[in-house]
């Protein structure tokens, strides 16, 4: 792939950029050492990275909460539990989306937020330095993405709460189908009643006899 988003490198070890900033503290990052991961881990990650899905996310935490390792479970999870996510300074992260492109972390944040907000970010950065400017800015293009986020970043940044509002918000839908499929089974049960003859008791007058559909009513006999 000539162009990956979420890697990078501290020093001359590579990293997987799980967060590019930490709510609330934007100058720190949560990141993964992939070559210190097991390749049960690391192998699934490299793909979720390399993926539609990875590369479409804002942040790459989004995709890995979806993403299972090779004995199913969720990669985002297995990182927080045994202490695989490391909270570093952007600054010290050089991202690396390609063999030639090289841009701090937290410059590369500065000019993604700019690109939210609307201002003129290439512009800046021609002030700055014409060499690098077009080059900065196409990487952060290109980390932007064109393409929709496929999920909302999480509000929390460990595991803990990140799966905790990612499974409400599965419960939530599972909550809304299963109302709905509760719903349809009654009205299908109420239209084989109704096939079969039955008349709820409680919405049938005692004086009118219950019918069957395409039937004539049983005739009462008094003493």
């Amino acid at each position: 792939m000539s162009f990956l988003r979420h890697v990078g490198k501290i020093g001359d070890r590579k990293v997987a950029i799980v967060f590019r900033e930490v709510p609330n503290e934007p100058h720190m990052a949560l990141v993964t050492y992939t070559e210190s991961l097991n390749r049960h881990l690391h192998d699934p990650m490299m793909q979720c990275i390399e993926s539609d899905i990875g590369q479409n996310s804002k942040n790459l935490a989004d995709a890995l909460n979806r993403t299972h390792t090779k004995d199913g479970k969720y990669i985002l999870q297995v990182l927080h539990t045994e202490g695989l996510l490391k909270k570093v300074q952007t600054e010290t992260v050089i991202v690396t989306p390609n063999g030639t492109t090289k841009i701090r972390l937290d410059e590369l944040n500065k000019i993604l937020t700019e690109m939210e907000n609307g201002e003129d970010a290439v512009k800046r950065l021609a002030e700055i330095n014409s060499s690098t400017a077009v080059e900065s800015a196409e990487v952060a293009k290109k980390m932007r993405g064109d393409k929709p986020r496929v999920t909302d970043a999480p509000q929390g940044v460990l595991g803990d709460n990140v799966i905790a509002n990612n499974l409400r918000s599965q419960a939530a839908r599972m909550e809304i189908e299963a109302k709905g499929l509760l719903a349809e089974s009654l009205r299908l049960q109420k239209e084989a009643a109704e096939m079969d003859g039955f008349v709820n008791p409680s919405t049938t007058s005692t004086s009118t006899p219950a019918k069957k559909r395409g039937r004539p009513a049983k005739a009462t006999v008094t003493a």
